[in-house]
């Protein structure tokens, strides 16, 4: 009978160190881009997602943090909704990197998209985005108690621009309509900026603009926040004007309107049915992007709070939003079903 001789020390040891290496370089034969990556951008250039997705390419390139190179496309037609059907028509496509916010499942809510909520997964929330009520700079309300209260003395005849029609801006008025009985007539515009041009011109009587949208007209006294929608005050700053800074604006809570936060999160999506070491190649670099002082440095200048939400923590984010939101839409009719 054949008898298979031991193998020597001597034999043994190149086996023992090339099993070693694999065990040490594991990391390195998980999944990697081997071409580019295309940030898909579900705005229009300069837009506030433009502004995110092209934040996080800038400190990837910096930080040379991803080997392969980035290729950004807007796609912001249809609120968004073009570049989330850009990116579903390819499934399991570990290349196309959606940047967006919750209308990716918030828009098939209330109008037919050819596209569902689950035809993109979940990658990463990055950062949370502010709402607040702005008036004109030169309205007597001298808090948001009293702008309720003249809303309520004026049924209907109060303006709320806001963008888009059916979208987060519309959404959050309807809210506070609910939250405070007040009455107001929402007049919406192709985006926040047009928004706010008829803000400072005095042509509505108010607006829900994120505070990097407004900050400029602030700055020039032109509007004027008296409430944001968060379950604290944001954090002090700098005196934007008149001595008063982000940190000195109430909670919307405090002044009466029952709603303890209202924010839009700054998401990122891959095609449904893309490899789940893609998913955690993605959310590995995108949490070392938001370590770094260049997205400490952008959330803060957009005041924006920082909040990086990943797996169970940000599905379970986004089945609550989602849900609070739904609420609205079936009371307002605004259900595409």
């Amino acid at each position: 009978m054949y008898k298979r001789n031991p193998l020597s020390a001597h034999q043994l040891k190149p086996l023992a160190l090339f099993f070693a290496a694999l065990t040490v370089s594991g990391s390195a034969l998980a999944w990697q881009p081997e071409r580019p990556v295309e940030f898909v951008v579900t705005s229009g250039a300069g837009g506030g997602t433009d502004t995110f997705a092209r934040t996080v390419q800038s400190i990837i390139g910096k930080h040379k943090l991803m080997d392969k190179s980035i290729i950004v496309s807007n796609k912001g037609g249809g609120s968004g909704a073009e570049g989330y059907v850009y990116s579903a028509s390819s499934p399991d496509d570990p290349y196309k990197l959606t940047f967006g916010t919750n209308n990716e499942y918030l828009l098939p809510e209330v109008g037919e998209m050819p596209y569902a909520a689950d035809d993109l997964q979940p990658v990463a929330a990055m950062a949370m985005d502010e709402f607040l009520i702005w008036v004109n700079g030169d309205a007597d309300y001298a808090s948001a108690k009293d702008f309720i209260d003249a809303a309520k003395q004026n049924p209907g005849k109060m303006q709320f621009a806001g963008s888009q029609s059916k979208d987060t801006d519309q959404t959050l008025v309807s809210m506070i309509e609910e939250a405070t009985g007040a009455d107001f007539r929402y007049v919406p515009f192709n985006g926040g900026s047009q928004a706010l041009v008829q803000l400072a011109g005095g042509h509505v009587d108010a607006n829900v603009n994120n505070p990097n949208e407004n900050l400029g007209q602030w700055q020039a006294g032109m509007v004027k926040p008296l409430c944001v929608f968060s379950p604290e005050q944001l954090p002090k700053g700098e005196p934007v004007y008149q001595g008063k800074g982000w940190g000195d604006i109430p909670t919307c809570q405090s002044q009466g309107i029952d709603i303890s936060e209202y924010r839009m999160p700054r998401t990122v999506w891959l095609p449904a049915g893309a490899p789940e070491e893609a998913v955690t190649y993605y959310q590995e670099l995108l949490k070392k992007v938001s370590e770094t002082p260049e997205w400490k440095d952008y959330t803060t200048r957009t005041v924006q709070t920082s909040r990086f939400l990943t797996g169970d923590e940000l599905q379970q984010y986004i089945d609550d939003n989602a849900k609070s939101v739904k609420k609205v839409f079936e009371q307002e009719g605004w259900n595409a079903s």
